[in-house]
């Protein structure tokens, strides 16, 4: 998990939240980890999902209110697959490069929520 972050986490909530949507790995990157973020800035978050996952814009969307409720602030959450296909390199460059893990579980159980 990266040193300090300008808003609260509650661990055991974040992981089973990441078991239960088969995230592999959750970062953050953005505003989180510069000196711009503050109260009204949302939170950017990259999921790297079990290879055989394969969520609905729903089930997106589901992911992202429980986010909302889990860290108390607006929150876009991205796939990395989705990221590493960008015609974007320079997008591409700036959130692979700059993104901190704060969740990682290299197993997850087959428990979709």
């Amino acid at each position: 998990m990266p040193q300090t972050l300008p808003f609260p986490i509650a661990e055991a909530d974040l992981a089973a939240f990441c078991q239960r949507w088969q995230i592999t790995e959750l970062a953050v990157f953005g505003s989180a980890l510069r000196a711009d973020f503050g109260p009204q800035s949302d939170i950017d978050l990259l999921a790297t999902f079990a290879p055989e996952t394969a969520w609905s814009l729903l089930d997106h969307m589901r992911m992202e209110l429980e986010l909302v409720d889990l860290l108390a602030r607006d929150v876009d959450l991205i796939d990395r697959r989705t990221v590493e296909q960008s015609a974007s390199p320079q997008r591409r460059a700036e959130i692979l490069q700059t993104a901190q893990v704060i969740s990682s579980a290299p197993e997850i159980d087959r428990v979709a929520g």
